[in-house]
């Protein structure tokens, strides 16, 4: 591949890439998309009781497509028939390759769609968020449905273009990997709403304290990393999608994407989907008004700051007031705790960090909520909440409704979508609104801004280069179909 012609097709403006798409620059056409569908979405729910098992390709299979691999092979309900991964046979990658060696393999999931559609049903998205979107916009076309790990996409528009094309497919269902809003906490969450325990929210604070990647790395950078000879198992073009061309180098692989602007969506991406996301549905949130980077340390061009507080405020909803919600992050940057607040609380299914395990903060991830009478405290994916102070919870315990236990976990939900038995929990059109949320914040962060944002027109109000970062950078040469594929 000529490098150079990658990097001068990129030269391209902001406007061509949108006409090219046929979305105006006057809103990115995100107004056109139309509001997003409220409650679960998915296969319709039908009296069938199909036992054969969906036939399914993972997608992306060392690491955290491992433990996805796993959880699957423990429902007892798939059929895997096809494996593809980028690095197909390093050493991440032989375990799940081993488990499954009569499985199809592939490296480029565009050949496993166009040779081996017929053979599967539903794919499993493993992979670094920057690819999320055309993988999942792929499968969709295709027709097949979709387990996509959260962060649900990179951009504002990735997402917009997601939830249109998924509901352009009503038979199709759609899970994102935000595996606690099958467990105990949604199910709580919504018993204590619908019965006015939780109720007249005005304020929540979200906290995610322990070590990140890019805590080592030096703020001070000028540039990006110097290029590296990729491994030669290796499909590192494939491995970019359509990102501009970044040479290789180590430092992008094995999950340090995540600490990246260009790659992925930093803490707030990665665990606010397991603190926020019943907090987001319940109370009806929607899309900000107002976004702003209110704290940060080390703030650079390259990767996420070390330490970081950004603001939400959103609007009233019918009869609910308006609601800020301040997200925390970095181990130097601890929220403030309400007196009562007690000790905090990790969670038994809440999956270790892999980058410094105790919280040396000693606060693990998780939230407050502020009610008109009532406060909460909970942790993330499925921990439960609870009252706080203690003798309010004490007081309260006679009025808590009895909260259902789930039918299904996570992985069961999506299988049984698929099968057309229950519809999925964190359906694209239900999550793609949280993951906006945080590529709001995330713009936010990249640009140490005070940002004002409409939620009718989808564009910021004060900030043309924040309503350019909405779309990003066009795709390299050969990727834009993916953005016309709605």
């Amino acid at each position: 591949m000529d490098n150079n012609s990658e990097k001068n097709e990129h030269l391209m403006g902001r406007r061509q890439f949108l006409k090219a798409m046929g979305v105006t620059a006057a809103g990115i056409g995100l107004g056109s998309v139309g509001n997003v569908v409220s409650g679960m979405a998915g296969c319709d729910v039908k009296n069938s009781q199909k036992e054969e098992k969906v036939k399914i390709a993972l997608i992306g299979i060392g690491n955290r497509g491992e433990q996805n691999a796993d959880e699957f092979a423990r429902t007892g309900m798939v059929d895997v028939v096809a494996l593809c991964d980028v690095d197909m046979g390093a050493k991440h990658t032989q375990k799940v390759a081993a488990r499954y060696p009569k499985a199809r393999q592939f490296r480029d999931f565009r050949e496993l769609f166009d040779k081996y559609s017929p053979k599967f049903d539903a794919v499993a998205i493993s992979t670094p968020d920057h690819s999320h979107f055309p993988i999942a916009m792929m499968a969709l076309d295709y027709g097949k449905h979709v387990y996509l790990e959260k962060p649900m996409t990179r951009t504002f528009l990735e997402a917009e273009l997601l939830m249109r094309k998924a509901r352009s497919k009503p038979n199709i269902a759609t899970q994102v990997g935000n595996q606690g809003h099958s467990e105990a906490n949604y199910f709580q969450f919504k018993a204590w709403k619908d019965a006015g325990i939780i109720k007249d929210v005005t304020a929540v604070t979200a906290h995610m304290n322990n070590p990140r990647r890019w805590h080592k790395f030096d703020p001070h950078m000028y540039r990006m990393p110097q290029g590296q000879t990729p491994p030669q198992t290796l499909d590192w073009d494939t491995w970019l999608c359509a990102r501009p061309w970044h040479d290789y180098n180590k430092i992008y692989h094995y999950g340090d994407w995540r600490s990246w602007y260009d790659f992925g969506m930093g803490a707030l991406g990665d665990w606010g989907a397991h603190i926020l996301d019943t907090v987001h549905e319940f109370l009806d949130l929607g899309l900000p008004y107002e976004v702003a980077l209110t704290h940060q340390t080390e703030h650079n061009d390259f990767f996420f700051p070390f330490s970081s507080t950004i603001l939400f405020r959103f609007g009233p909803r019918g009869e609910m007031p308006p609601c800020d919600v301040t997200w925390y992050d970095g181990t130097d940057n601890l929220p403030p705790l309400p007196k009562g607040y007690g000790q905090s609380e990790g969670g038994a299914d809440v999956p270790a960090t892999n980058q410094g395990d105790a919280p040396v903060t000693n606060i693990f991830p998780g939230k407050i909520i502020y009610g008109r009478d009532l406060t909460f405290k909970g942790g993330s994916h499925g921990t439960t909440l609870s009252i706080i102070p203690e003798e309010k919870a004490e007081a309260m315990k006679g009025r808590l409704p009895e909260v259902p236990k789930s039918p299904s976990n996570h992985y069961r939900n999506f299988l049984l979508a698929c099968q057309g038995r229950e519809k999925t929990r964190s359906p694209f059109e239900i999550n793609g609104v949280l993951s906006q949320v945080f590529c709001l914040g995330v713009i936010a962060q990249r640009l140490n801004a005070r940002l004002f944002f409409d939620p009718r027109t989808k564009q910021f109000t004060n900030n043309d280069f924040a309503n350019a970062l909405l779309a990003g950078e066009p795709p390299r040469k050969g990727w834009g179909d993916f953005y016309k594929m709605v």
